[in-house]
């Protein structure tokens, strides 16, 4: 349980690094495609630490 946690956040963080990033070359295309890609990241980081636990 507590590594699907951590993966989480590791993913959520980096998606905010990656964001930054974008946000900084904003003014060229590139920043775009970057801003969003890091959004993306930080979207599937916290959805994946609502996701209900399935247990076998």
């Amino acid at each position: 349980m507590r590594k699907k946690t951590t993966t989480s956040w590791l993913v959520t963080g980096l998606g905010t690094v990656v964001s930054s990033l974008g946000a900084l070359f904003r003014r060229r295309r590139l920043g775009a495609g970057i801003l969003g890609f890091g959004l993306a990241h930080v979207l599937l980081g916290v959805l994946d630490m609502f996701r209900p636990k399935v247990r076998r």
